[in-house]
């Protein structure tokens, strides 16, 4: 079931043939549709076994396929899936206490399902209470404006209309999504420091090359209240954008937007030699870090000039949290000694968005005695070495990405 939108203005969304079909895909083949909904059908009973009945109130589908637009990958045996397959578990009773529970055999529940699926399964628990209580965000507005229902019915969404509201999604989540997606050119980065490259290195780079092209037009339009759960009407959306002095990067992140939308829609392997690899991250990440400057500067009312402007700059880079909570998060993830630290009461994913404006866009960051000390102290790393920087980085993201 897809809910229809509205603009800021009050004129109801365009509809989406696609959408109101309840495809998975845009245009995949009958044989991709149907091995998809069997594989929501297998989903669904293993679910079923593990959570009993008086516990479970939905199963949902999510992300790009429950959306209906979901990726086609076009190989000589077929069409074939390509991205995540998002399900979101939603139980009655404390979404902690049932995350706690649920969580470790759902994790092996995905992993058993995948190869068949021939992608990824994931799950997600989550609860109706929670989702009608919490603020509107990129993710609730994506699960509520698009999604497939496996179990249950509509009223499992009952209550969380405030979720349809894209243009009332916050700054802070266009920050979010261009730190995840920036966060995918930093493991690229990595890997491209190396000789050469394997197969499977390659298809992450160019995956993440892909995924961050098409977020840097989804975090301007989240700037501009004009996000959609479509990637195909954000790119429309994007292209009627006035150009105006204040996005002069404007036109390229349209190029790199159309080239994002087409690979999510239509995945495809790309025959790319290692400094042709090169030559289109420089590019992208270059654009990224424009933009990121930008939103940031527009975020907090005052001009960065660099990258290491922005990460050497003391104020709190997510004012939107608790300070309490967050004091809880550090002691809970870096131990005692955190409590004591001067950032004890900032958000720990405050630590990444400063590691990665220097690792990513700073080449002279561990030459630099300010931003070798920044990296040291934000990731917790005794000697600021790459490798050992890349892995606390990598293992912080995991919790607060």
């Amino acid at each position: 079931m897809i809910h229809l939108l509205r603009h800021p203005t009050g004129a109801a969304e365009k509809n989406d043939s696609n959408i109101v079909s309840a495809r998975f895909t845009v245009d995949g083949s009958d044989a991709l549709e149907s091995h998809l909904a069997q594989t929501c059908q297998h989903v669904l009973a293993a679910v079923q076994s593990l959570i009993p009945s008086s516990s479970l109130e939905a199963v949902v589908l999510g992300g790009g396929y429950g959306r209906g637009q979901g990726g086609v990958f076009k190989s000589v045996s077929g069409d074939r899936p390509y991205n995540d397959l998002e399900f979101y578990v939603f139980a009655r009773g404390n979404v902690l206490l049932n995350e706690r529970h649920h969580r470790g055999p759902l994790h092996e529940l995905g992993d058993r399902l995948s190869p068949a699926a021939g992608l990824h399964v994931e799950f997600k628990v989550y609860s109706r209470d929670k989702l009608r209580q919490a603020p509107v965000s990129m993710f609730t507005y994506d699960l509520a404006a698009g999604h497939r229902i496996i179990l249950g019915d509509e009223n499992i969404f009952q209550g969380c209309e405030h979720h349809l509201r894209a243009d009332q999604i916050p700054l802070h989540e266009a920050t979010r999504l261009l730190f995840n997606r920036c966060s995918g050119l930093l493991l690229a980065k990595d890997f491209l420091r190396a000789e050469s490259l394997t197969a499977d290195q390659t298809d992450f780079i160019v995956r993440n090359l892909a995924k961050a092209q098409l977020a840097l037009g989804d975090a301007l339009l989240t700037v501009r209240g004009q996000y959609h759960w479509s990637c195909r009407e954000r790119h429309d959306r994007l292209n009627q954008l006035a150009d105006t002095a204040e996005l002069p990067m404007l036109r390229e992140v349209r190029r790199h937007h159309a080239a994002g939308v087409e690979f999510k829609l239509h995945p495809r392997f790309i025959p790319s030699t290692k400094s042709e690899l090169e030559s289109r991250h420089a590019e992208i990440t270059e654009l990224g870090r424009q933009l990121w400057l930008w939103l940031e500067s527009l975020r907090f009312h005052r001009s960065f000039t660099s990258a290491r402007d922005y990460a050497l700059a003391s104020l709190s880079k997510c004012p939107e949290t608790s300070a309490l909570r967050n004091a809880a998060l550090n002691l809970k993830t870096f131990g005692p000694a955190a409590i004591f630290g001067s950032q004890a009461f900032r958000y720990p994913r405050e630590r990444l968005l400063n590691a990665l404006s220097l690792l990513l866009w700073d080449e002279h960051a561990l030459r630099d005695p300010a931003a070798r000390h920044c990296l040291k102290n934000n990731l917790r790393v005794p000697q600021p070495a790459w490798s050992d920087l890349l892995r606390a980085y990598q293992h912080i993201w995991q919790s607060y990405g």
